[in-house]
């Protein structure tokens, strides 16, 4: 990834961290995958806590910040599916830092690092026009299936993956809605479940967005 993060998620969190200290409770929403599933519970779930080396991957992996919110929408999304993706699905998400000592060590500085809980920004900040236009990211997919085969896709954005490439994300989305309302009905959606590969085309059209199968 290379972009800048926003002082309304870092509100946003203190806000969570506020609720959870009056309000003991909510940690176990915060903390339970399934928590968007209404009636049904999976298998246990990787813990993703600590520095790792992926093996398909050839790489170490560090916890990922957003790992705890995007795991409960890939959940809903299998359970709004029909479970699709199978009743014994399960998914994490780390931050790869690259293979041998180096990579060992950026994973464990990654993984003890508190920069974003002591950040100082507020909302309304965050990176600048140049520095949204100039980010990207690349995120990497790898799934097994039950018949151990391993599939590898990609996806990959050409500006900033907060400001610069999600509001591209949410405005096609929007329109993908709107030319196609048969796609979703009333609730609680996920874009997956509700446009799927209809949205996919409209990001890769319109939002700078390329969807990739790297192996499989």
């Amino acid at each position: 990834m290379n972009g800048g993060f926003s002082g309304g998620t870092i509100a946003s969190m203190r806000a969570t961290m506020a609720s959870v200290a009056s309000n003991p409770e909510i940690i176990q929403v915060l903390t339970n995958p399934f928590a968007l599933t209404e009636g049904f519970t999976g298998p246990e779930q990787p813990a993703g806590a600590a520095p790792q080396y992926d093996e398909e991957l050839s790489s170490w992996s560090a916890p990922f910040i957003m790992a705890p919110i995007n795991t409960k929408n890939i959940h809903r999304s299998n359970f709004l599916l029909g479970h699709r993706y199978g009743t014994d699905f399960c998914y994490d998400e780390m931050l790869l830092t690259g293979d041998g000592d180096q990579g060992k060590a950026t994973a464990e500085f990654v993984a003890k690092d508190d920069s974003v809980a002591k950040s100082e920004l507020q909302p309304g900040d965050g990176p600048t026009r140049e520095e949204r236009e100039n980010g990207n990211y690349d995120a990497i997919f790898a799934g097994t299936g039950s018949d151990g085969e391993l599939i590898i896709s990609s996806v990959q954005g050409d500006r900033d993956p907060g400001y610069g490439s999600t509001s591209k994300m949410l405005a096609e989305a929007a329109i993908c809605l709107l030319k196609n309302p048969e796609l979703a009905s009333g609730g609680l959606w996920t874009p997956a479940a509700a446009m799927g590969a209809a949205l996919v085309e409209r990001l890769e059209a319109h939002a700078g967005l390329t969807f990739q199968i790297e192996r499989g």
